[in-house]
């Protein structure tokens, strides 16, 4: 199974990641990659870039070194209502916005709570992409969730990272979101969550996941180009129905 693309990375404006744009294109490029999301974390994270950042995220080139670089956001979920940190005047200039938990932008609540806050995420239908969802410092109602996803046509991630390097205790969480968003009809997004572009494009361990759940090439939104391009006219991001449009197609 081949990803053409990586929907979750971060560069220098997020504060704690350590590469460029340029830098994190390039490796995309030499990882064959067709598509690359830059994902920088909201501005409640802190070192994260002022809210303006992200609104002057239209001056970027739409491809560095051959390879297509959508301007997005890994926005913070902020309270019990699934509520993100970024004003939502921003949210249509935004080619993809994901949204998660994280311990310093999120109090963090019970089973019930944490469940509350991630549907709510969910309903919004700007959000995109559920990241993490494994997060053990977070404990849902999987099942929930994974309902809540399919009904919505809102992606969850299987994130590379929490299975290597952070988020340590996610391993079984995630093979169980795997397997129901199988069972369930949720479709998943494989990414690196990269902070360094050494890990751009790196799928390795989330892969063996998804493979194991039965989940194939259509339920994976970035295991092609026609997937990824279909879901964001969609959603109505202006670049995709721009292209759409200059192609004289509805999906291309």
């Amino acid at each position: 199974m081949k990803i053409i693309a990586d929907l979750h990375t971060h560069s220098i404006a997020s504060g704690h990641a350590y590469s460029t744009i340029k830098e994190i294109a390039r490796a995309a490029a030499e990882k064959n990659l067709q598509m690359v999301a830059i994902t920088d974390h909201g501005p409640s994270m802190p070192g994260a870039s002022h809210a303006y950042h992200f609104g002057n995220l239209h001056v970027l080139p739409d491809k560095f070194f051959g390879v297509e670089v959508l301007k997005g956001i890994e926005a913070n979920i902020t309270d019990y209502e699934g509520n993100i940190d970024l004003p939502s005047d921003y949210f249509k200039r935004m080619d993809i916005i994901l949204a998660g938990f994280h311990h310093v932008c999120y109090p963090g609540g019970t089973r019930d709570q944490n469940t509350r806050a991630m549907i709510k995420a969910i309903q919004k239908p700007f959000i995109d992409i559920i990241v993490h969802p494994g997060n053990p410092e977070f404990p849902i109602d999987e099942q929930e969730v994974i309902k809540a996803a399919a009904e919505h046509n809102t992606i969850i991630e299987i994130n590379n990272s929490s299975l290597t390097v952070s988020r340590t205790g996610s391993f079984q969480n995630c093979k169980k979101i795997a397997r129901l968003s199988k069972e369930l009809g949720a479709r998943v997004s494989v990414s690196s969550d990269a902070h360094i572009e050494n890990d751009v494009g790196n799928f390795s361990t989330s892969l063996k996941i998804v493979k194991e759940a039965g989940l194939k090439e259509e339920d994976i939104l970035n295991a092609s180009k026609h997937s990824i391009n279909d879901y964001f006219i969609q959603k109505g991001r202006k670049r995709f129905l721009k292209l759409a449009q200059e192609s004289g197609q509805g999906s291309f």
